[in-house]
């Protein structure tokens, strides 16, 4: 059965594909209403709409507003006109619409009751599309002039003109729209109806008219023609006449204003939109449900406002009731109303079905597609669908879409039922004449939408198509699978791969796919060699004329293979293999990463990955060749050979072409494509990294001379499987460690022992073996080894270890006394805290040596104990060697210590024996400078041995007592001395103190080479008891005398003031400098200080009274002076200065025995007489 005659409707009659509000001809309103299509989403929508307008009739409302809203092709213009047909009952040859609506609603009475109710009143429609009746000067009040155009249009006034339609109306009101009409074609001679469109050119006929009619006078006639503000209308005016038009009609009588686009004419000018509202609102308000406002728009009108919704709350009040509209249904009115089968063609198509289901199963089967994409569910629905695809209805909206978004003229395209209604119908007559069979291939489509596609898409398609016609290198099947790559050009959901190209381009439930595919496969490639198409991975992309350009200019940017194999390294190292050490159970190894020749980062010499790409000759690639190079320590990994090269090599071509161009000069239509190109460039980089993958995971992998069969696991499973093969194989000796150390922590747990195990049970015995063996090697040889060399020893191959682990060894290796460590020339001992830094810390191990142990002899041991035993006076010494020597260390270094604090005190003092201290310091540090050798040091010890003792007894008989017991009493008397010193000729009068004081200097001198008798230290105290006895005495005389000195002075103050006031300042001052005086007297421990104040006191003694006198004695009268004969005047008589001293002061006591005492006695004093004299004019002496 062929195709056209399996259709119940002609699949050739004519249908309008887009519905137009405008469109009035019965033809057409009759196959509008007939084929109206109620889907289940449309039905909801009309239960809406009915049940919210049917409550009105009952219960007047001012929410008289519905808001219809849908994308393109959403069907709402054709809902719009089904309720205008609906709710003004409109008689359609002889029919009535709501009589046409029965059968659509057989199956829900309840709705069609609603909808029947809704007809019974009178109603008027005014169905337009604001978008073409709406003026061109869109300002604040375009929306309310276009209602009142529509409005004063459908009462059959000029709404063209306000103007006219107000006269009009005026003319009407009066009753004399005949007599005008008459009038007017008398003067004219051409009726009204034709000439009022040029009203503004027909004054000359109007003014006269209107004053016959009207019986206006002439000047007021020609006023009102002139008058320019004649054209307003305020929104309260229109609506008065929209009530008052209203309120003549029967009381369930309804006028309704149906607005198609008024969200794209309004869009987000919100002077339109608060004219809009202001309109609803007081319609609403004024007339209570008889007038209604039904619009739509491609946003719900919450959308449109969303912005400012606070200044918009009142228009989503009045549009209450809102639709929204999708074209979920699209399939089932294509199914209805064009792809509707006859009886016997349905049961012909249920049959094929069931013949060829596992056929059709197999043959829409997509790759990679991200929707819902399908074929058949079953018989049912394909017959339902045939000749099409269920999936062709999904794909064709979005196809749709896309076109309105990338081509200018598609912009103009419906995606819901209008436009798909008029593709499916064409794509459905070109293959009419074909069997149940025959399928539509997709790329039937194009032609569609073919006439609405911008230019430099159209010219591409038809010079393939020419090409073709004239045998140019294009077949025609090349231009069907031209036209289908653009229709999914921008259809991410379904990649463009030959995969799915060949099943969009399946034309027969019998096609052979693999016949197919190659078919395909030879189309895309001729596309691209003729550079229609171009191909980003394993998909296929429709190119423009300027496309195609720019993809030629990049397709000759040359990108070197070196440039591409480093990207290719970069991707596997940076992305896919990221590891830079590879974990081997507690182990982390390094390894050298390659591709080709290409070494990523620093190479260790270690273990080494390396990548062969297809850039690399297969000479290189034998296998006798790779398991020879991978012998030792490489694992090399022959990449399977997967498209990653060329899509690597597309993408760096793409960003090497776009570096190349200044971008921002050029036009914005090729900035755009250099952009998508960009894009493109990334696809082809995500596309390479998903081929390299899949390279690996089918690579070919050769270990240290084998060449491995790796099966199972994603890339970077199968890159750690054969680094495992690798490093079990490279590091033989890994096992030597049982146990691996975690910190310091545990090094040191080893250096102290705290680790214990049964004997030949040690954790890492063996690795302690081969170190030891390792170190007893290097000492045969004479050969330094510092722990660098031991740590870079065995963490290469084929050991392994840790750095941690080495250094754990070595522990392991000192505590049990097998190695000696040295740092800076320093034997370090086990319980040195840093010596786990000097085993493993990289900044120290170079200077840290090991070396294998040389032990202390028996005998040696032995003596060095005995002796240490009774220098040190103590039994338990170490048995071991090390810690013999940690004693020895320790034990001398205190000793040292010790001495040098004992030495210490000698700064600043004149203590005895000093120069034995500073021997026995010589002593310890000469001990202690071979602690860097064990055998040194204790042959040291032992060589010392007799100096030893020798200054031990010395120290201890004397200066070390001297420190502990006398050095006290010995400080004392040598202050005591000191603080004498001034007084000795004093004290040389008492004969007892002064021979005790010499006794007391005998004692304490400290004299170098002479030896200190410690024993007289206890006679010291007598001695200065008596000194001290003998001293005190002679103080407490001298203050006696002194003491009356000041009486005398502070008595002769008081008698020179006489008790007057005007002196009792000075004397106060006096008073207390005498008072401060006598405290100072109290204090003085020196007999010589004391003498020294008799002087100062008796001067001050004098200056107070010389001041008195002056501050008592009445005014001396200035002398005149007289003239000599001369002329001159004769100077005045100078004062002189007397100074007065007590004897004492200056005739001190003493004691004189020879003439050679009396001798200085008399020249001390005259000396001291002198010296006053030199201060003033006489010496008064009391």
């Amino acid at each position: 059965m062929m195709i056209r005659d399996m259709f119940a409707d002609d699949i050739n009659r004519k249908i309008n594909g887009v519905i137009k509000v405008d469109q009035a001809a019965d033809d057409v309103i009759e196959q509008e209403l007939n084929e109206y299509v109620i889907t289940r989403e449309l039905k909801k929508h009309f239960i809406t709409f009915f049940n919210y307008y049917g409550d009105a009739f009952d219960q007047p409302t001012a929410d008289m507003g519905v808001w219809i809203s849908g994308f393109f092709g959403s069907g709402k213009s054709h809902f719009l006109k089904m309720l205008s047909y609906l709710l003004e009952n409109k008689e359609v040859k002889g029919i009535r619409s709501v009589e046409r609506f029965r059968k659509k609603f057989e199956d829900d009475p309840a709705t069609f009751m609603l909808i029947d109710r809704a007809t019974k009143g009178t109603t008027e429609t005014i169905l337009f599309n604001i978008d073409i009746e709406g003026f061109s000067n869109k300002d604040k009040t375009a929306v309310l002039r276009v209602f009142a155009k529509m409005f004063y249009n459908h009462l059959g006034f000029y709404g063209e003109n306000l103007k006219v339609a107000m006269m009009e109306r005026y003319i009407d009101q009066q009753g004399k729209t005949e007599e005008f009409r008459r009038v007017f074609e008398e003067k004219k001679g051409k009726s009204w109806m034709e000439m009022r469109r040029a009203f503004a050119f027909n004054g000359k006929f109007i003014i006269p008219t209107l004053m016959e009619v009207l019986d206006m006078s002439e000047d007021d006639a020609k006023a009102w023609f002139n008058d320019k503000t004649a054209t307003e209308i305020s929104i309260a005016q229109l609506v008065e006449d929209m009530k008052a038009y209203v309120d003549t009609k029967p009381a369930n009588f309804r006028l309704l204003f149906m607005i198609d686009e008024v969200g794209q004419y309004v869009g987000t000018d919100t002077d339109m939109l608060l004219n809009l509202q202001s309109l609803t609102e007081k319609i609403g308000s004024e007339c209570e449900g008889k007038i209604w406002v039904i619009c739509t728009g491609q946003e719900a009108i919450d959308e449109i406002i969303k912005v400012r919704a606070d200044e918009f709350s009142r228009i989503q009040a009045r549009f209450k009731t809102r639709l929204s509209l999708s074209s979920s249904s699209v399939d089932e009115v294509i199914q209805k109303r064009i792809l509707k089968k006859k009886p016997e063609a349905a049961k012909n198509l249920e049959d094929v079905y069931e013949q060829n289901d596992s056929v059709l199963r197999n043959l829409f089967s997509f790759n990679g597609s991200i929707l819902d994409i399908k074929g058949y569910s079953g018989p049912r629905e394909f017959t339902e669908n045939f000749p099409f695809v269920p999936y062709q209805f999904i794909i064709m909206q979005k196809v749709f879409a896309e076109i309105r978004k990338h081509g200018n003229s598609g912009k103009h395209l419906s995606g819901g039922e209008r436009s798909m209604l008029s593709g499916f119908q064409e794509a459905a007559q070109k293959i009419q004449e074909k069997d149940e069979y025959a399928l539509v291939p997709f790329f039937r489509f194009y032609d569609t939408v073919h006439t609405f596609l911008d230019g430099s898409i159209r010219r591409v398609i038809e010079r393939c198509q020419k090409a073709a016609d004239n045998g140019d290198g294009i077949e025609q099947q090349d231009v069907d699978v031209l036209k289908l790559l653009y229709l999914i050009r921008y259809i991410d959901d379904i990649p463009s791969n030959l995969d799915n190209i060949v099943i969009l381009m399946a034309d027969d439930i019998r096609v052979d796919k693999i016949i197919m595919r190659e078919a395909v496969r030879g189309c895309l490639d001729r596309l691209m060699s003729q550079n229609y198409i171009g191909r980003t991975g394993d998909t296929y992309n429709f190119l423009t004329d300027e496309e195609q350009d720019i993809q030629r200019e990049i397709r000759d940017t040359n990108v070197d293979t070196a440039s591409i194999v480093e990207r290719i390294a970069q991707m596997i190292y940076g992305d896919i293999f990221t590891t830079k050490k590879f974990r081997y159970g507690k182990y982390d190894f390094a390894f050298d990463q390659m591709v080709d020749g290409i070494t990523v980062g620093v190479a260790t010499g270690g273990m080494r990955l390396r990548f062969l790409t297809v850039a690399t000759d297969a000479i290189e690639k034998t296998d006798y060749r790779l398991m020879a190079e991978s012998k030792g320590n490489e694992a090399i990994v022959v990449l399977a050979d997967t498209p990653y090269y060329e899509s690597l090599e597309s993408a760096m071509k793409i960003r090497k072409y776009v570096k190349q161009r200044n971008v921002s000069q050029l036009p914005k239509t090729v900035q755009k494509i250099i952009s998508d190109q960009q894009d493109e460039a990334g696809k082809y980089e995500l596309s390479a990294m998903s081929e390299l993958q899949n390279a690996i995971e089918g690579a070919q992998f050769y270990v240290d001379g084998e060449h491995l069969e790796i099966k199972a696991g994603n890339a970077k499973s199968k890159i750690d499987q054969s680094l495992e093969y690798l490093v079990a194989h490279v590091y033989s000796k890994l096992d030597l460690i049982t146990d691996n150390a975690g910190s310091d922590a545990d090094i040191i747990a080893i250096l102290t022992g705290a680790v214990t195990a049964l004997p030949g049970m040690e954790p890492n015995r063996d690795a302690a073996s081969a170190m030891e063996e390792y170190l007893e090697m290097q000492d045969a040889k004479k050969l330094p080894t510092s722990m660098a060399d031991v740590q870079s020893k065995y963490s290469a191959i084929p050991y392994g270890w840790k750095e941690i682990d080495i250094a754990a060894v070595a522990a392991q290796l000192i505590y049990s006394q097998k190695v000696t460590i040295k740092y800076a020339g320093n034997t370090i001992q086990p319980d040195d805290p840093k010596l786990p830094d000097m085993l493993r810390k990289k900044s120290e191990i170079g200077k840290t040596s090991i070396s294998k142990r040389k032990t202390i002899s028996a005998m040696m041991m032995r003596d060095v104990k005995a002796m240490l035993r009774e220098y040190f006076d103590i039994m338990d010494v170490p048995d071991d060697e090390d810690g013999l020597i940690r004693f020895v260390t320790e034990k001398f270094t205190e000793q040292r210590d010790y001495y040098a604090s004992l030495d210490a005190r000698y700064d600043g003092h004149k203590y005895p024996d000093r120069a034995l201290v500073q021997e026995a310091i010589h002593l310890m540090d000469d001990v202690l400078s071979q602690k860097k050798d064990n055998i040194a040091l204790i042959e040291r010890v032992l060589k010392k041995e007799d100096a030893l003792f020798d200054n031990k007894e010395a120290m201890s008989n004397g200066i070390e007592n001297f420190f502990k017991t006398q050095v006290t009493v010995f400080d004392q008397a040598v202050q005591f001395e000191k603080s004498l010193h001034d007084d000795l000729d004093c004290i040389a009068e008492n004969e007892e103190a002064h021979k005790a004081l010499n006794t007391i200097r005998l004692i304490i001198m400290v004299q170098t080479g002479s030896k200190f008798n410690y024993n007289r230290i206890r006679e010291l105290n007598p001695l200065m008891d008596t000194v001290r006895t003998a001293h005190d005495k002679m103080l407490e005389e001298k203050r006696v005398e002194i003491l009356e000195t000041v009486r005398q002075c502070m008595e002769a103050t008081h008698t020179a003031a006489n008790g007057d006031s005007k002196a009792s300042h000075l004397i106060e001052k006096s008073d207390r400098y005498f008072s401060q005086c006598k405290e100072k007297i109290a204090e003085l421990k020196s007999l010589a200080l004391l003498d020294a104040m008799f002087l100062p006191m008796c001067q001050y003694k004098d200056d107070t009274v010389d001041n008195i006198e002056s501050v008592l004695a009445p005014p001396v009268p200035k002398p005149q002076v007289q003239p000599t004969q001369s002329g001159k005047e004769t100077a005045p008589v100078k004062k002189k200065v007397v100074r007065a001293y007590n004897r004492q002061v200056v005739f001190q006591a003493k004691t004189l025995q020879t003439d050679a005492d009396i001798d200085d006695y008399v020249e001390k004093i005259r000396s001291q007489l002198k010296q006053l004299l030199k201060n003033c004019d006489e010496i008064k002496l009391n």
